[in-house]
């Protein structure tokens, strides 16, 4: 099921944005093998049984042992089938392991070869060790995000990691497909988490050219400064967020509120903009949060509750919407984005490595005689 049935991608196992692009791409309907080490990757920062590694789903996983010339000769035969690979190790490992660009295009001239880094595949920092909070601090995304005169605030790992990395990398592995349909050439995706937040940050850059974007926190409109957009706290210490951007918006938000246009002055009053706040924010905490979510349903005045994790799925948009979905007890956000003519399906928990799943998994890549033979000579369990 999905757009990408029949699309077929290996994907080298590695930690944070390689495994979601694979994950994404699994649920848009490819045929999606990971390839583990012996030992598999887990995540040593927070460990947690297989069935919690939500990133590992939609698709099934084999071990592979890289050092040795007959795992690397299983996966380049797996190359002759593939429309793409996908690897999150540093510049050169691939080459070194023997299995390179110039090695899988040797296979398969068709191939699209999707590499994802923090840095890129050169420059000075290219073979430098790092995270989703470094390739963002030096996009100028971190930086931008957070309250005037407060550090700068850690967007989880959104930017970089999987709006930065993942979903650059989703796009470019799809484009290139396309191309190599039309040309009968594969190539590198050569996708950086820096490259992809600083591509996020465009409009802001623009702003900032134009001399509509100040430098310092807080200050903006869309980044707290403004109080028509910003998040209130209510009686219940629970919050609201406010996105009131248009004179429309904000003329609903105070009639909810029953507070007059004077009551917070012009909303381009920048100097203003303190008081008016103190105004909303004495009005916000005399409600509990679902109170005002009661008063403000149906009006267009941009406002929402800020929900948990726990609180989201059950939400009655959301859940009409199907917006998180259940797998092995688990509640977890549902494959997105929808389509209307090859809809998706719920996701498959992740999977156990064992010999009737690898042999599974190898079905859609070799016969039964090959997956035999790769059992006898030992390069799968």
């Amino acid at each position: 099921m999905g757009p990408l049935e029949g699309i077929k991608v290996v994907e080298l196992a590695g930690l944070g944005p390689a495994p979601m692009c694979a994950m994404l791409l699994a649920e848009m309907g490819a045929t999606v093998i990971r390839i583990e080490r012996k030992a598999p990757v887990r995540n040593a920062v927070n460990p947690r049984p297989l069935k919690f590694d939500l990133l590992l789903r939609g698709r099934p996983a084999i071990a592979l042992d890289l050092k040795q010339p007959a795992a690397i000769a299983c996966v380049l035969d797996m190359m002759t089938q593939a429309d793409a690979l996908i690897e999150g190790f540093r510049p050169g490992v691939m080459e070194r392991l023997g299995l390179g660009p110039q090695h899988c295009f040797a296979r398969n001239p068709r191939l699209v070869y999707g590499r994802m880094t923090a840095w890129g595949q050169d420059g000075p920092l290219s073979q430098t060790a790092a995270r989703d909070i470094n390739a963002i601090a030096l996009s100028g995304a971190l930086h931008a995000i957070g309250r005037r005169g407060q550090p700068p605030s850690i967007p989880l790992s959104l930017v970089g990691d999987f709006g930065g990395g993942a979903l650059y990398l989703v796009q470019g592995v799809l484009a290139a497909i396309i191309s190599a349909e039309r040309t009968g050439r594969g190539q590198v995706v050569d996708a950086a988490m820096v490259d992809g937040a600083a591509s996020l940050m465009t409009n802001f850059y623009g702003r900032r050219a134009s001399g509509a974007w100040s430098t310092e926190r807080g200050s903006n409109i869309t980044d707290s400064g403004a109080w028509f957009y910003d998040v209130y706290a209510c009686s219940d210490g629970k919050w609201l967020a406010v996105g009131a951007l248009d004179a429309g918006s904000q003329q609903q938000l105070l009639e909810v509120l029953e507070l007059d246009s004077a009551s917070v002055g012009s909303p381009m009053d920048l100097d203003n903009w303190p008081r008016a706040r103190a105004v909303l924010a004495g009005r916000m905490r005399t409600r509990t949060r679902d109170a005002w979510c009661a008063l403000f349903e149906g009006r267009d005045a941009c406002v929402a509750p800020v929900l948990d994790f726990d609180e989201a799925p059950r939400h009655a948009h959301l859940k009409a919407r199907g917006t998180f979905v259940e797998v092995d007890g688990i509640p977890q956000p549902a494959p997105a984005p929808r389509f209307s003519g090859t809809p998706t399906s719920i996701p498959m928990a992740p999977q156990e490595i064992t010999g009737a799943n690898t042999a599974r998994a190898l079905s859609a890549w070799f016969d039964e005689a090959r997956i035999d033979e790769l059992r006898r000579s030992g390069v799968i369990d």
